[in-house]
Formats: C-alpha cells, sequence, structure tokens
C-alpha cells in the first residue's frame, strides 16, 4: 500500500513569484498562514520603523528649542572668541619672544657705536694733545726770540737820526720789521702797557712812582715789553705803576 504524499508547503516569497511569473499555483491552507504570518511580520517591521520614524523627529524637533538654539549659538561664539584670543595670545607670544638674531644684531650695533664713540673720543684727546705740544714747542721758540728782539729794539733806539739813514741801520731795521711781522702770523702780539691801567695778568709791576693826581694804578713806563702768544702770557711786561 503506498504512502500519501503530503504536498509542498511554498514560502511566501515562492508564492509570490509564482504569481508575478503567471503560473498555477495551488495554494493550501499552510501556504495561507505562511502568508499572512508574513504579511503581518512586514506590517509589524513597517509599524516599528514608523514610530522610530517618529521617535527620531520629535527628538530632533524638541533640540531645536529656542532657549537650546541660543545656547548653541552663543557656545559657538565663545568658541570661536576663544579661538580668536588663543590666535592673538599666539601671536603676542610669537613678538614678545624675540628672535636671538635680532638680539644678536643690537648687541653688535651697541658695541659699534661704543667703538665709534670711544674713537671720536680718543681723536678729539689726540688733537688736543697734538696743539697744546705745538703750542708749548712755539712758545718756547718765542722765548728764545725774545731777547734777540729786545737787543734789536735797544739798538735801534740808541742810534741817531744820521745814523738811522745809513744802510746798516736800515737793514737791521727791515730784519726787525720782518721778525715782528712773522711774530703777527704766529700770534704773538706784544702787550700794550703805557697809559694802561696796571693788570696782575699781564704785567709785573718792578718800580712804583708816587702822583698827588687823581689817576691810580696806571703804568706810566714800559721797562720791558711783554708778549702773548695765542691766549697765553709768554713774557710778563715789567712796568712802572703810579701809586
Amino acid at each position: 500500500m503506498s504512502e500519501k504524499k503530503e504536498p509542498e508547503v511554498m514560502t511566501a516569497e515562492e508564492l509570490k513569484r509564482k504569481v508575478q511569473q503567471g503560473e498555477d499555483v495551488t495554494v493550501t491552507d499552510e501556504d495561507m498562514t505562511e502568508a499572512k504570518d508574513v504579511s503581518e511580520a512586514e506590517e509589524a517591521a513597517k509599524e516599528g520603523q514608523g514610530e522610530a520614524d517618529g521617535d527620531r523627529f520629535s527628538d530632533d524637533k524638541g533640540s531645536d528649542k529656542p532657549g537650546e538654539s541660543d545656547k548653541k549659538d552663543g557656545s559657538d561664539a565663545d568658541e570661536s572668541g576663544d579661538d580668536e584670543k588663543s590666535g592673538k595670545n599666539k601671536r603676542k607670544k610669537k613678538k614678545d619672544k624675540k628672535d636671538p638674531r635680532d638680539e644678536k644684531i643690537a648687541e653688535l650695533e651697541e658695541i659699534r657705536l661704543r667703538q665709534l664713540a670711544e674713537f671720536e673720543n680718543f681723536r678729539n684727546r689726540s688733537e688736543k694733545e697734538k696743539e697744546a705740544r705745538f703750542d708749548m714747542g712755539a712758545r718756547s721758540v718765542v722765548e728764545k726770540i725774545l731777547p734777540v728782539v729786545d737787543n734789536l729794539e735797544r739798538g735801534l733806539a740808541g742810534l741817531s737820526d744820521e745814523e738811522k739813514e745809513s744802510p746798516f741801520a736800515k737793514g737791521i731795521e727791515a730784519v726787525y720789521k720782518q721778525l715782528m711781522t712773522s711774530f703777527s702770523e704766529m700770534n704773538v702780539t706784544p702787550i700794550e702797557a703805557v697809559g694802561k691801567e696796571f693788570d696782575p695778568n699781564l704785567h709785573q709791576a718792578v718800580m712804583h712812582e708816587e702822583d698827588d693826581s687823581d689817576e691810580t694804578n696806571i703804568i706810566t713806563e714800559e721797562l720791558q715789553k711783554g708778549y702773548i702768544y695765542k691766549d697765553t702770557v709768554v713774557r710778563y711786561s715789567m712796568v712802572k705803576v703810579k701809586n
């Protein structure tokens, strides 16, 4: 006796595919039950997806409250402000932090300026010392020549009028004038004495003359001529003063 073969139960997907292709399909109660279960499961899945989407929408909508958006905007502004402040602070730190090369350049520039100042001071001192040595040598030469000048003046003063006309006397007088011209070119000038008031910085009183007139401390006679080289007295004038 042959066993009765139970019909195969088709799945919902196979049933749907055969229907779309136009094949003859014998639907059993088990197939309808399985298809119903599948459709209910699909609907339940769709409802679950819809609820999840609704919850997501409500959450998104709730998060867009005015207060929260303002807070979010404020926080964004604060963050941008903090970023700007941090950027300024970084730039300020970069400015405050000196480059070692700039410091080295400033140090070398300071050394250069100091050396220039020291060289300028040295040059000024050298010029002054050089000038002082030259003046000292010039005064020394003038002091040695002054006795010669004195002798020429005394010799010319002792000549008579006839002797002054002699060629020899005229030659001596020409030498004397040439010597005085050289003195003038060297800034050597005689000190004025007769008729001037006595000045201890220029004159040396070696004789005094009593006089009843109101004029006192006046030089009446010059015994030896004095000379000045530039602003320095080479030799004081020896004079006679009226008391």
